[in-house]
């Protein structure tokens, strides 16, 4: 397993990180469906087997569900694993809509809520989920600061924020890192946040480098048709029509890339998230340890030179595809 530095602030990460939303369970509108803890439990034992140093969680992830399977899977070892969760996201009553909340007493209620799920005293990565007003913005950037003074987090980060909100922040306090959403499907942070990163060090940690799923090479029309109504991914436009049929024949373009170096659709995603330098380490998600033990050696391989030259005319292609779908 391979390791890089994360921004400046002294940890290592390895490239692969253990993304625990799945692990969530069902039972609400953004969950993954019905999971089995015992699989949760052998996924994050397998995966620090395979050398991640790393996991990634959310009080809302079946709604604290997940931070308590990790809590009680690391709590022998939690010295040599690196924790990473988020403040300010949460299910409305209803159980359907997000609750957005970065007012100081709902941040403080959030620490002290996922220290006693997770079983520790401190959390090594903790990020605003999701942005709000900037008058919120401000208030909760101000209590991470506070919470790394009291030694109740080591690093405060952001999570899903725009290029304009990074800048505001980072004047304010430094930003050690962020999680944006980082994939062949969606390559918006190219454009200038990874260039103000690099600028800055800050740390980059992206999720769903597979699209929840979609650039695994392992779905079809019939697995997202018996998608579960407590399947977000049901939810989303990129497994809908138009734009599903189009994904899938991409994908089907990247398994003859894949195959003629061995690999899996999976590891030709993962890897090609981790050419840019400027990323620390991708969050890949498993919910038991057999996918972790595919995709944790994605980290090691680099894609050839003439297939990148060859994969970047077929994304190019894709996204003029894609564009023409979406003006229909």
């Amino acid at each position: 397993m391979k390791f890089r530095a994360l921004g400046n602030t002294g940890i290592e990460l390895s490239v692969i990180g253990l993304g625990a939303w799945a692990i969530g369970g069902g039972g609400y509108r953004f969950g993954w469906g019905v999971q089995n803890d015992t699989d949760s439990i052998s996924t994050i034992h397998r995966a620090i087997d395979m050398g991640i140093n790393w996991i990634d969680t959310a009080p809302i992830y079946g709604d604290g569900r997940s931070e308590v399977i990790i809590g009680n899977s690391l709590k022998k070892i939690r010295d040599k694993i690196i924790i990473s969760t988020k403040c300010g996201l949460h299910m409305a009553p209803n159980n359907e809509n997000i609750a957005i909340n970065l007012k100081k007493a709902a941040l403080r209620q959030d620490i002290e809520a996922s220290l006693k799920r997770l079983q520790t005293d401190f959390i090594d990565l903790y990020q605003i989920h999701i942005p709000s007003s900037d008058e919120d913005n401000l208030e909760a950037w101000g209590i991470l600061e506070s919470l790394k003074k009291e030694g109740k987090i080591r690093c405060a980060g952001l999570s899903n924020f725009d290029l304009n909100q990074l800048k505001q922040l980072h004047r304010i306090f430094p930003i050690s890192f962020i999680q944006p959403m980082y994939n062949m499907l969606d390559t918006m942070i190219e454009t200038e946040i990874l260039e103000f990163c690099k600028t800055n060090h800050i740390g980059v940690i992206v999720y769903s480098p597979m699209y929840r799923g979609l650039l695994t090479g392992q779905f079809n029309n019939k697995r997202v048709q018996d998608l579960g109504d407590d399947d977000n991914r049901s939810l989303l436009d990129f497994f809908k029509e138009p734009f599903l049929t189009a994904n899938l024949e991409l994908v089907e373009q990247l398994r003859s890339i894949a195959h003629r170096n061995n690999k899996s659709v999976a590891h030709l995603a993962i890897a090609w998230v981790l050419r840019r330098s400027e990323i620390t380490s991708a969050i890949v998600g498993a919910r038991k340890p057999s996918q972790i033990e595919e995709t944790a050696s994605a980290g090691d391989w680099q894609i050839p030179e003439a297939d990148m030259l060859e994969l970047n005319e077929l994304l190019s292609n894709h996204y003029t595809r894609l564009e023409n779908l979406k003006s229909c």
